[in-house]
């Protein structure tokens, strides 16, 4: 294990090492290379032999959560999980023991829109990596021992997101915007317990395929070497007989008035919030100047909400506001928690923020903080192999261009305090929102009633 240790150890050095230096440099990703296999997944491809290091990532598209079946909420994420405890060819416990071995990294993970794959190694191990891969992918074998404990782990994993206010209001929340919708689709404690291992088989026979998956390998490994590897072991993936599903999803809901919604937690001292509203979708146009204007107003420790709720008054130990971003749509988002006898002061402050952003703008002065800030903290985003290659997957995702990084930071070097004040005034609810708070309702019920009518829930009901 020692050993196994120092490896991982190692690894991890040389990838920090292998980033370059900080500066303007950084913020540009080189194009890529492409290649695409016989099974029609295409391959971005970049060479960096600094270092022995190599990094790969995928994105399989429809194999995310708001593709699980309605009456399977959770299915996609215990899929994901399940596909690296064991294959045709190795358990569990050998797969984990390879890893080890190596001090590689790999997992399986799921995002709503794609499934995600990611593997870090050194170069002399790439190939057995890529068979480890390989193998998840294409015979992966759903044992009922493996399904029965990692169910059992996520069940307990929901069970003890609802001691913790903090995440609990995140989830909460996504159900109370989202419903019915795709992207509500949240597995819970219920849902996970009706899903059968063959549920798990079907959605991966269904939803996996290398016809709707794209990939990116960065590193020290000539081209060459990479097609015949990737064709000796992500080539053999044979795409399912028939029609591919769906796997677009719906316009997103666009709240009208306020839905509000209470969480009881009887036990709690602190009162949560999330508060959310239509936003924009991946690489809309307003990118820049919302990006430009939410750092002002939220994004930063120095921004107005984190200002006024923390460090003038002591309310919080943080408050944040964020925009996520999907193909058909996008939401903004902030939040903040605060004591019980302080949550209606603290969502005054809040509203009164976000009227003044729409109303008031942003001096030129914070105009140019707001952009030296994120062209300062943007490079070391795309410093590693690993990162450069989450990019490259991202971009190609959702169709953005491999200079797209490049023209949104030039973009924001231009944004205009009119424009931030547009994006405040188009971006930043005031009538058309949902706020969840969880919390004590006996001691924060009546200063919440001045906001609107609440709907009350027990966070001990099932699900979300």
């Amino acid at each position: 294990m020692k050993t196994s240790v120092l490896r991982s150890f190692a690894l991890a050095l040389v990838a920090v090492l292998a980033a370059p230096a900080f500066g303007a440099a950084a913020s540009r990703l080189p194009a890529p290379e492409k290649i695409v296999l016989k099974n029609g997944m295409t391959v971005y491809y970049l060479r960096n032999s600094d270092l022995p290091v190599v990094s790969f990532q995928m994105f399989v598209r429809g194999a995310g959560t708001a593709f699980a079946p309605p009456e399977a909420e959770g299915v996609a994420g215990l899929t994901a999980a399940l596909m690296t405890k064991g294959t045709a060819k190795m358990d569990a416990d050998a797969i984990a023991e390879a890893l080890d071995f190596m001090g590689a990294s790999f997992n399986l993970s799921c995002a709503d829109e794609y499934a995600q794959v990611r593997g870090d190694s050194l170069a002399q191990h790439f190939p057995k990596l890529m068979e480890i891969a390989a193998d998840c992918l294409t015979g992966p074998s759903f044992k009922d021992e493996e399904f029965v404990k990692e169910r059992a782990r996520e069940i307990d994993s929901l069970k003890s997101l609802k001691d913790n206010p903090g995440a609990a209001v995140r989830s909460y929340f996504r159900k109370a915007y989202f419903g019915s919708h795709p992207l509500g689709r949240l597995a819970s404690e219920s849902s996970l317990g009706k899903i059968t291992v063959q549920a798990v088989r079907d959605f991966c026979a269904r939803r996996f395929r290398p016809d709707h998956s794209v990939a990116a390998v960065v590193g020290d490994i000539e081209k060459d070497k990479l097609a015949a590897l990737l064709e000796a072991t992500l080539g053999r993936w044979a795409n399912p007989a028939g029609a591919a599903p769906s796997d677009g999803i719906p316009a997103l809901p666009q709240p009208k008035g306020r839905k509000l919604v209470l969480i009881d937690k009887p036990d709690a001292t602190q009162a949560y919030f999330v508060l959310g509203a239509p936003g924009y979708p991946m690489g809309d146009k307003v990118t820049p100047q919302a990006a430009v204007m939410n750092t002002l107003w939220g994004g930063r420790f120095t921004s107005w909400l984190n200002t006024e709720l923390r460090i003038k008054r002591g309310l919080t130990y943080g408050a944040s506001s964020v925009f996520w971003t999907w193909a058909p749509g996008g939401v903004f988002q902030a939040s903040s928690y605060t004591k019980n006898d302080k949550i209606g002061e603290a969502l005054d402050i809040t509203f009164g923020l976000l009227a003044k952003g729409g109303q008031e703008g942003f001096s030129a002065d914070e105009i140019e903080s707001g952009r030296n800030y994120i062209q300062g903290q943007f490079p070391p985003t795309l410093e590693t192999n690993a990162s450069k290659a989450g990019a490259y997957v991202r971009l190609a995702f959702y169709k953005l261009g491999f200079d797209y990084y490049d023209k949104y930071l030039a973009a924001i070097g231009k944004v205009s305090p009119a424009e931030a004040k547009a994006a405040a005034g188009a971006l930043l609810p005031r009538n058309d929102y949902v706020l969840v708070v969880v919390g004590k309702a006996a001691d924060i019920r009546a200063q919440l009633q001045k906001f609107g009518t609440w709907q009350e829930k027990k966070i001990s009901d099932p699900g979300f």
